[in-house]
């Protein structure tokens, strides 16, 4: 006879024999990592968070440095605020040196404000309004002084140079536009110079120093030029005070008035046919200034303004 279970046993299979198997009344541990012991080997959680984190650090790539935005000259652009003061600090330079040559310029420059302003303020007040007019008499006033200030400096700045190698040079590396300037393509020991111009009137030489020995240089050097630009007009210049000759202070006018024969396009690819030319065959002096470079280049930036 099959012994049957009995409610009492709560549904547990009896042994043989009788004897009935009764549940445990302990838990069983959990299984799984949780349930390992210290010294089994087994990570904690909080470990294996921080290696999940640290392999996906690992394996994600570095952010590249942004890289900076480019001028058309190909330097990094600079910011609005530095550029302003880089430009005011070049005009007090500017200032300051050329106020040790020309002692009147800032009464000349507060004439100059005052007169403007005063005819400006006189304007608004015929026409019944001085308040409105006020600011426009302000900056026409401003205006004026600098344009004083700037025909000072580049008056001092010529009287300084003129008479000294690399005078023209130093005039023509700071006239404004597109002007390709190689200085001192040919030269003697005496320290007479050739210097070659490319730009839209075509290809221009600038000679300084004795007219004897700088008129062999330039026929030299214009009969090198037309094998390579062929019809490109060729102009030559001998800078200096006699007849046929053009002043220093008039140079940059002078080159600048020239008739416009070339395109943006024919000046650059006569640009790459004149690389064959080579550079300066000569050490022309840097900056002809007694006071050295950084005069004349806050010169520079006060004559093109």
């Amino acid at each position: 006879m099959t012994p049957a279970s009995s409610s009492g046993n709560g549904g547990a299979r009896p042994y043989p024999g009788g004897m009935a198997r009764s549940k445990p009344t302990d838990s069983p541990a959990p299984a799984g990592k949780a349930g390992r012991a210290p010294g089994s080997g087994g990570r904690s959680r909080g470990a294996t968070a921080a290696g999940a984190t640290a392999s996906g650090a690992a394996g994600k790539p570095a952010k590249r440095a942004k890289a900076p935005k480019l001028g058309k000259d190909g330097q990094p652009k600079v910011g609005r605020i530095a550029k302003l003061r880089k430009n005011v600090g070049m005009m007090k330079q500017a200032y300051s040196l050329t106020y040790k040559n020309d002692r009147k310029l800032p009464w000349l420059m507060l004439i100059a404000f005052v007169v403007v302003f005063g005819v400006v303020e006189l304007i608004g007040i015929l026409l019944s309004a001085p308040l409105f007019t006020l600011f426009f008499a302000l900056v026409a006033g401003l205006l004026a002084a600098l344009i004083v200030f700037g025909r000072r400096a580049q008056g001092s700045a010529y009287r300084q140079v003129e008479g000294q190698p690399g005078a023209a040079a130093w005039v023509l590396e700071g006239m404004r536009g597109d002007w390709r300037v190689s200085s001192g393509v040919a030269g003697t020991t005496q320290l007479d110079a050739v210097h070659r111009v490319l730009g839209r009137p075509g290809v221009i030489l600038v000679a300084e120093g004795v007219p004897s020995r700088v008129r062999p240089l330039l026929a030299q050097e214009k009969k090198k030029l037309a094998r390579i630009v062929g019809d490109t007009p060729i102009y030559d210049i001998t800078v200096g005070d006699d007849e046929g000759q053009v002043p220093l202070k008039k140079l940059n006018t002078h080159v600048a008035k020239l008739p416009r024969n070339l395109s943006p396009a024919e000046v650059n690819a006569l640009a790459r046919r004149m690389s064959a030319l080579g550079g300066p065959k000569m050490p022309v002096p840097g900056g002809p200034l007694p006071g050295g470079k950084q005069m004349s280049v806050s010169q520079r930036q006060v004559r093109r303004r």
